[in-house]
């Protein structure tokens, strides 16, 4: 009973892996959900300190995501730097990215932590607890594999 139960848990971790993957695959930046970061307003971790869910009538699009902002000036600094306010690993999630090569889960803007002046976001906040835990360790691996995947000149 004990292995059935393991080996249909493995299954299922693989299957929603695999998924996860292949939306890696189609998008360099993830915008799950028809928006970058589940909707949170890039510019405002960096203007408010704080996690803020966009308006969806001021949006820009960048690299094939469509990013949310809750102010138009947000907006515009956006629009003018954009490669400073996108997460990195493309919005991905910064735990499974550090983990694994082939690890790809979408990042949600809840979930966030400015780390020498990059944005990292994770799947949810039992994640974000598991990636405190090692924060440089998990960066170092991420920027590992995120430079192996075919998009990541993208950010």
């Amino acid at each position: 009973m004990l292995r059935a139960l393991t080996l249909s848990l493995t299954l299922l971790a693989s299957i929603v892996i695999g998924a996860f993957a292949a939306d890696a695959q189609r998008d360099p930046i993830s915008d799950r959900g028809g928006s970058a970061i589940k909707g949170y307003d890039t510019v405002a971790y960096w203007t408010e300190g704080k996690a803020v869910k966009g308006n969806k009538k001021i949006t820009s699009e960048y690299k094939g995501a469509t990013f949310r902002f809750a102010s138009a000036e947000n907006k515009a600094l956006f629009d003018a730097n954009p490669e400073k306010y996108i997460p990195e690993y493309g919005g991905y999630c910064a735990w499974a990215i550090g983990s694994s090569a082939t690890g790809f889960a979408p990042g949600n803007g809840k979930y966030w932590k400015i780390v020498d002046g990059k944005l990292y976001v994770n799947y949810n906040g039992g994640v974000q607890k598991k990636w405190e835990k090692d924060i440089p360790g998990f960066i170092e691996n991420g920027d590992k594999n995120w430079s192996q995947n075919e998009f990541h000149e993208s950010n």
